[in-house]
């Protein structure tokens, strides 16, 4: 049980480009695969495809004579052939999902070679995933899904290099392929070319028609089944907003119009291809999900039609896609949203301090670790950017990368010369600091104040314990008059600061407006208690509490981190201790104010269960009294009051 909990799992938001896991980035690519032309038969009634890929590729080192492709485990290889039909030798390794192709002599390096391969099996959404506990293929009865990262296809440089494709794919009467590419007339139906190299081999099989939603001048065909058939017209209308924004903010898209289609349970929330969104009836909810949407649209641009060198600089994307869901956000609602979404943003990013963004390949695809990094501290990174340099060059930034990247891997150092350009900075301190470093500064001020003849001044300095660290620091001297504001360039563990006020000065406060990703007494109680969720959400309870307990050694009275404990207690059984720590949560300092409707619905679950009924029901109505509903707390409160809570059966 985890009631009133924000979770700390990345909603999974995938794009064309997400990296491999990084067993597989540490092989060296050998190959430049130039492109692929696949005939593929998916049989619903049976869940099975049937696939030949003729793989096209140029050798980048001299006398290779393997050459090593990732493939589904539970693909059936039966044979592999050169371009002469001669069968080639072939060792399979299911530890890495490879196959490794023998040649019976060494390839000349920089002349193309095509192969062919012969395979097929079962994905019935059962089979062991290439990423653990995430399905991205599925072959149902009335429908299927064929995602790039489910490697239901060969592949060399996942994620990284990129490549043409043809692809032809035979299936049913009363199915549709939805893909990406030009579908053009062929002897088995269509057949989808891309127009440009990219990351392509996406696709899903669809019945019946689409639902069109236009909006915004954009076009929207909406594959959704069942129930969620009804958020059709939402979801069309909010991807129209949302495509109107980020042009406005990246420059002319890829493409016009999108595709939005459903895939499966277990099936990660949203995954971006070429002119199509895949989102999971996870990922569907009543509502359009304005972050889902704004996130993997931006993958449009950055991620499709732009993809990163290679995994150390996938920040660019992931990052541009979560700080996108918080531009929206404040579009929509107003720039006073950013406040708490920031500080949200910048204790995800605190949480992994293990290696810098510039060694994302260090961590596994999709584990918590490696979105907090390339995610979370990549979007934090462009906040603290966009002040830096300003809205106006940051906005500059964005396009001139669009147009002169377009259908082209970019790396982070043409990303900093981009900003650079437009801003007139010289931003290298910025990037090597943010990117290159781990640790964040802990801001603590001296000053002196004299008064002068025409009034005050302000003497002191900032000091912070990272040597390497350089960067402006907005300063607020609060007088009694009007607020003084001033930035200072800080380099190094210490720096002097002179300011001239007219009113009297009463305090002088760091970063007012929280741009800067930095720690305090508050961040470390915050990013303890995060790393503590993380750890709960995977039933690493022990670890969980000692980062609760890290959490409690800042601040005693921590209301959320005694709620973390409680939590702990009651997933475990311990029912008297989960008392005790909501009682202290109930004593402490209340933030978030939910914490005690929550401890209070929870004291009282735990009095039902230790047949306290009375004792319970007194829980239930002071829950009611506090008329806060977080997360539906007052109709928990009054089912529970009306019918005791029932545990579990503990098998």
């Amino acid at each position: 049980m985890r009631t009133a909990v924000k979770s700390t799992v990345w909603a999974v938001a995938a794009a064309c480009l997400l990296a491999a896991p990084a067993a597989a980035q540490d092989r060296r690519a050998s190959l430049d695969v130039e492109s692929y032309r696949i005939q593929a038969s998916i049989d619903p009634a049976q869940q099975t495809l049937a696939a030949k890929a003729e793989v096209t590729f140029t050798p980048l080192d001299d006398r290779i004579q393997t050459a090593a492709f990732e493939l589904n485990n539970a693909l059936n290889l039966s044979g592999v052939a050169d371009s002469a039909g001669q069968p080639l030798q072939t060792t399979r390794s299911v530890g890495d999902f490879t196959v490794r192709v023998n040649f019976p002599q060494p390839l000349p390096k920089g002349q193309p070679v095509t192969i062919a391969f012969n395979y097929g099996g079962r994905l019935g959404g059962e089979e062991e995933s290439p990423v653990y506990g995430i399905n991205f293929a599925a072959i149902k009865p009335d429908h299927a899904y064929l995602l790039y990262p489910a490697r239901w296809f060969p592949m060399n440089g996942y994620t990284v290099d990129r490549f043409q494709m043809e692809l032809s794919v035979q299936a049913p009467a009363g199915f549709k392929v939805l893909t990406s590419g030009l579908a053009m007339p062929g002897p088995g139906g269509n057949v989808f070319k891309s127009t440009s190299p990219g990351i392509y081999g996406s696709l899903a099989l669809v019945q019946g028609s689409a639902q069109k939603v236009q909006a915004e001048g954009v076009s929207t065909d909406v594959w959704f089944r069942g129930d969620r058939a009804g958020v059709v017209q939402a979801y069309g209308e909010e991807t129209g907003k949302i495509m109107t924004f980020l042009t406005s903010l990246y420059g002319i898209p890829p493409v016009r119009d999108l595709v939005l289609v459903e895939t499966g349970e277990g099936a990660p929330n949203g995954y971006a291809a070429p002119g199509l969104l895949f989102l999971s009836p996870a990922g569907i909810g009543r509502q359009s999900s304005q972050r889902l949407l704004a996130n993997q649209i931006t993958r449009q641009w950055f991620g499709c039609m732009i993809t990163p060198a290679n995994r150390n600089h996938i920040w660019i994307m992931n990052g541009l896609a979560r700080y996108a869901e918080l531009l929206y956000l404040a579009q929509v609602n107003g720039p006073s949203v950013l406040d708490s979404e920031i500080r949200d943003l910048y204790i995800d990013s605190l949480t992994v301090t293990d290696a810098p963004v510039r060694q994302a390949a260090r961590y596994d695809d999709y584990s918590p670790e490696f979105f907090a990094v390339t995610g979370s501290k990549g979007a934090a990174t462009y906040n603290m950017l966009r002040w830096i340099i300003g809205e106006e060059a940051f906005n500059k930034m964005l396009k001139a990368v669009t147009e002169q990247f377009a259908n082209k891997p970019i790396a982070t150092d043409d990303l900093r010369k981009i900003a650079e350009a437009v801003s007139g900075q010289n931003l290298q301190g910025f990037f090597i600091q943010w990117l290159e470093s781990t640790g964040a500064p802990e801001f603590k001020t001296e000053y002196t104040i004299y008064r002068t003849q025409k009034g005050f001044r302000v003497m002191g300095k900032i000091s912070q314990d990272l040597d390497t660290f350089r960067m402006p620091v907005e300063l607020r001297i609060d007088t009694e008059g009007n607020p003084e504001f001033k930035r200072v360039e800080v380099v190094g563990p210490t720096t002097d600061f002179s300011v001239e006020t007219f009113g009297k000065p009463k305090k002088v406060v760091v970063d007012p407006n929280g741009r800067m990703l930095r720690l305090s007494p508050d961040m470390r109680v915050a990013v303890a208690i995060r790393r503590g969720e993380q750890f709960a959400e995977i039933a690493e309870y022990n670890q969980a509490l000692q980062e609760y307990q890290k959490a409690l050694e800042v601040n005693r009275i921590s209301s959320l981190a005694h709620y973390r404990v409680a939590e702990v207690f009651f997933l475990q059984g311990n029912y008297q201790s989960a008392v005790n720590e909501f009682r202290e949560a109930l004593n402490g300092d209340l933030e978030p104010k939910w914490v005690e409707v929550w401890s209070r619905i929870n004291m009282g679950k735990i009095f039902d269960i230790t047949q306290q009924r009375e004792r319970a029901r007194n829980e239930y109505t002071q829950a009611i009294r506090t008329k806060d509903n977080t997360q539906g707390a007052q109709e928990e409160a009054a089912r529970y009051l009306q019918a005791p809570y029932q545990r579990k059966d503990n098998n």
